[in-house]
């Protein structure tokens, strides 16, 4: 036992003194401290073309509902479902035969009426006259002055019964109020159909030329477009006036499945006067001439306004990043060393994006690198090309 004691001491010494020289060997952690390298792009103000884009919904610029006037039993339908159909044209009759009826039935106690008061304007001149020669009392001609009044009020409510059941009987062709498309009918023939309830409901027509897009933009996109001098309308407000640079031709085109404009452009008829405060969102309706009825309402629309050329200071779009506070940029400062800075976002202008607030002329914005920075680390300012240079 004391024979293998002695040959297991100087290996296990053997062993330590390899462990001891292998950690003493390890490499050093690498040094991550150097400065970071980066590309920058001094901010300064460039004339870019404003153009603003969302996507809206079209919609006739009258939709009716065709409802029953009357009540009865729906006889015909006179249109063709989704034709086109002029103003006045019969879309649907009514059975007439009830109110022809009450037409004569007026007409009949018109004529009674008539003579009633034929009658009472013979006996008040009459009795008027005799009156006046003390023949009868002038009780009696005052009697048959009432008499009179009484019977004219009556003839003139006979008259506007006989007008009422006209009307009525005209209800029964039902007719459209304004040109359009004409929807699908609702009830079919033979149906009862009461008016004032939903069964009165008939069809719905469309007026698609002119037609209207609903759209929304941000805030943000909704500032910008004042603040270029092209507020809903075509009226500069006040505040656009005090910016004779920008520009005050509002254009609003909509743009095609393939990408291209349509051929007429349209107009801005309304603007939301507040912000949704879920979306943050300004709602506005532009109005589009459709003389071929290419669109149809209820179609998805990307919509492209342009107010021309303004002033404004761009970065690329990968240099803004989101933060917890906001979007922000890194810039280098004087100490030659990154630094966060909080910027207002506008609109997409091509591939950089336009910052409102947040930046000033001559401010140096680091465009690459920005997954490596926080803020003190000290910068290695390179050209795009040494940039290029150095990828592995």
């Amino acid at each position: 036992m004391a024979e293998f004691r002695s040959r297991l001491l100087p290996c296990v010494g053997l062993v330590v003194t390899m462990l001891v020289t292998g950690c003493s060997k390890a490499p050093k952690p690498a040094d991550n401290n150097g400065p970071v390298p980066v590309v920058t792009r001094t901010a300064s103000k460039q004339i870019v073309p404003l153009l603003l884009e969302s996507v809206g919904r079209a919609e006739g610029s009258r939709e009716i509902e065709i409802r029953a006037r009357v009540s009865g039993i729906l006889e015909k339908q006179t249109y063709s479902e989704g034709s086109t159909v002029k103003r006045g044209q019969v879309l649907f009759q009514i059975d007439p035969a009830p109110f022809e009826i009450a037409l004569a039935h007026a007409k009949a106690a018109l004529a009674q009426q008539e003579a009633t008061a034929k009658q009472a304007r013979r006996d008040s001149t009459r009795l008027t006259g005799l009156a006046a020669q003390n023949a009868v009392s002038r009780r009696a001609a005052d009697d048959a002055l009432s008499a009179l009044d009484n019977a004219e009020a009556g003839l003139l409510a006979a008259q506007a019964n006989v007008r009422e059941a006209q009307l009525n009987l005209s209800y029964t062709n039902v007719t459209a109020p304004i040109a359009g498309i004409a929807g699908r009918s609702i009830r079919s023939e033979g149906s009862l159909v009461t008016a004032g309830t939903e069964s009165g409901l008939l069809t719905t027509l469309t007026q698609s030329d002119p037609l209207w897009v609903r759209f929304a933009l941000s805030d943000a996109e909704y500032a910008t477009l004042r603040e270029a001098g092209a507020p809903p309308g075509g009226e500069s407000s006040s505040a656009s006036r005090a910016a004779p640079a920008a520009s005050k031709s509002l254009q609003i085109q909509l743009l095609q499945k393939n990408g291209e404009p349509h051929p007429l452009a349209g107009q801005m008829n309304f603007a939301g006067s507040e912000i949704d405060t879920q979306l943050g969102t300004v709602q506005l309706r532009a109005e589009f001439p459709n003389p071929a009825l290419r669109i149809l309402p209820g179609e998805y629309l990307r919509v492209r306004m342009s107010v021309g050329a303004v002033p404004a200071i761009v970065v690329p779009q990968t240099a803004v990043l989101q933060g917890a506070k906001g979007p922000f940029v890194w810039i280098v400062n004087d100490k030659q060393q990154a630094e966060q800075r909080l910027v207002q976002t506008g609109v997409w202008v091509g591939s950089d994006w336009q910052i409102r607030s947040g930046l000033a002329e001559g401010d140096r914005v680091i465009v690459d690198n920005l997954l490596k920075l926080k803020a003190g680390s000290a910068l290695q300012i390179q050209s795009p090309a040494q940039a290029r240079t150095a990828q592995p």
